[in-house]
């Protein structure tokens, strides 16, 4: 959990004028004690009326808010149509982030913004990404933050069949379609993947470094210089 996300959290713990000890607050936060007597300390030191100390407990005084978040219309649409996209043709983890991001927005918006949030009328269906499509889409994203090299069986457009083996560098959804951009050990090259042709995907425990020719910004420098504007026909 990112830091800001915890003080949030913190916050939202102390509501309702009720004595919070430090301990509890790390059991829910999944933290150290130490981490909440720091987090504490900053939250008072920015002004938020929380009263108590350590081995006794916390309280905030009622009368306490978050400032509202002050997003223009145009901001609200792009947010909503942002989220929505993502929760109708991202990955299964992304998707149920996207929906909670959504509402924790609302529930800190004024009502005036809360009401343009929800009459936002920009969709996407559902229906075009299975779920196991998802959670492939998970498992790359995953991989690729954590480098980790991914193998899996790769069907191609004639129906060949090939075992492959990646540095995934990254994702690409490019137009109807989810891709994801890597360094095939196999080729000994940049390969684009159609996520739909992927089968028995796994993550190794085998992780991959940056290097230089072999990372995503060497793939877009290739594409450029190719004068290539999108997705090759064979992909892989």
């Amino acid at each position: 959990m990112r830091r800001a996300d915890r003080l949030f959290q913190i916050v939202q713990h102390l509501r309702g004028g009720r004595l919070v000890t430090a301990k509890k607050l790390a059991g829910k936060l999944e933290v150290s004690e130490r981490t909440i007597y720091r987090d504490i300390a900053d939250l008072q030191s920015t002004g938020v009326p929380i009263d108590g100390e350590a081995g006794v407990g916390y309280i905030m005084r009622e009368g306490f808010d978050l400032p509202p978040l002050m997003f223009s219309r145009d901001e609200i649409v792009s947010l909503v149509a942002g989220a929505r996209l993502v929760k109708a043709l991202g990955g299964a983890t992304l998707a149920r982030a996207a929906e909670e991001a959504l509402v924790k927005i609302e529930t800190i918006l004024p009502d005036a913004e809360r009401a343009r949030l929800r009459a936002t009328e920009i969709h996407a269906p559902t229906f075009l990404m299975s779920d196991d499509d998802r959670k492939k889409l998970d498992v790359v994203e995953r991989a690729a933050e954590s480098r980790n090299v991914i193998r899996f069986d790769y069907v191609d457009a004639d129906g060949k069949t090939t075992s492959r083996s990646i540095h995934p560098l990254g994702l690409w959804f490019w137009g109807d379609r989810w891709l994801f951009v890597g360094w095939c050990l196999l080729r000994q090259d940049f390969r684009m993947f159609r996520v739909n042709r992927v089968r028995e995907i796994e993550t190794l425990a085998e992780t991959f470094r940056p290097e230089r020719g072999k990372t995503i910004r060497d793939f877009y420098r290739q594409m450029e210089e190719n004068g290539e504007h999108g997705p090759r026909g064979g992909y892989s």
